[in-house]
């Protein structure tokens, strides 16, 4: 697919317009039963974009331990997601909505795949990492998570801690989970952060900016939402 077409441009504002339409009405639902109904809806709908992908993937004999599990940050972090829409654990949101934020966020920016619209695959690319956008920023702006300077030191050491387990089983496979063993093909972030493998020590820096940006709204500007959860 070609980066910002029309197409490309339509998804992201549809996915900005959705969550803003959250974030202005976060206190009429809170009060409401689309308090206890909308993440369950939304979790149901990442377990089963997460599972289309798969059957596609078998159905079309494509299916790979090399490039079908969902080992990628986005991919981990559907079922993630809807864990923790159902069982608002802010301990796994410390994680998820760094995770959810700025790394399904980048991957709306700079898809990485083949499919343009109205492929199968680029409904179910956009819609599953949408959908992890929006499950983060729910349990933010409704149920009044917001994250901390602590989060940032936790998110941080889990994402290096599940990058080197990550590593290891590439190494087994021959994989390339987290793209810590080359590039991805199309366009991205690291297109920008030089050669392997030196890219994963940027990214490094990268991925610690990225995470205090997602955390300043809440810090440097008071920005307050809500109550802040603690358990």
């Amino acid at each position: 697919m070609e980066l910002f077409s029309a197409s490309h441009w339509s998804v992201l504002l549809l996915v900005a317009a959705v969550n803003l339409l959250i974030y202005n009405f976060r206190i009429k639902i809170r009060g409401s039963i689309l308090a206890a109904v909308i993440p369950v809806i939304i979790s149901v709908l990442l377990i089963l974009s997460a599972l289309s992908l798969q059957a596609w993937d078998l159905a079309h004999g494509i299916w790979t331990v090399q490039g079908s599990l969902p080992l990628h940050l986005c991919g981990i972090s559907l079922p993630l997601c809807a864990l923790l829409l159902l069982n608002k654990n802010y301990a796994l949101y410390e994680i998820v909505y760094f995770w959810g934020v700025g790394g399904a966020v980048q991957a709306l920016l700079t898809p990485d795949t083949g499919y343009a619209f109205p492929h199968f695959i680029f409904f179910q690319f956009f819609i599953s990492h949408g959908l992890i956008v929006t499950a983060c920023l729910w349990v933010t702006f409704v149920d009044g998570f917001r994250p901390s300077w602590q989060s940032v030191g936790k998110a941080f050491g889990a994402t290096n801690l599940y990058m080197l387990v990550i590593a290891v089983f590439n190494y087994f496979t021959g994989s390339n989970y987290l793209y810590i063993c080359q590039k991805p093909k199309n366009p991205s972030l690291l297109s920008f952060l030089g050669p392997w493998p030196w890219y994963i020590l940027s990214l490094e820096v990268v991925c610690l900016l990225v995470y205090f940006v997602c955390c300043l709204p809440f810090i440097r500007f008071n920005f307050i939402i809500g109550r802040h959860k603690n358990s």
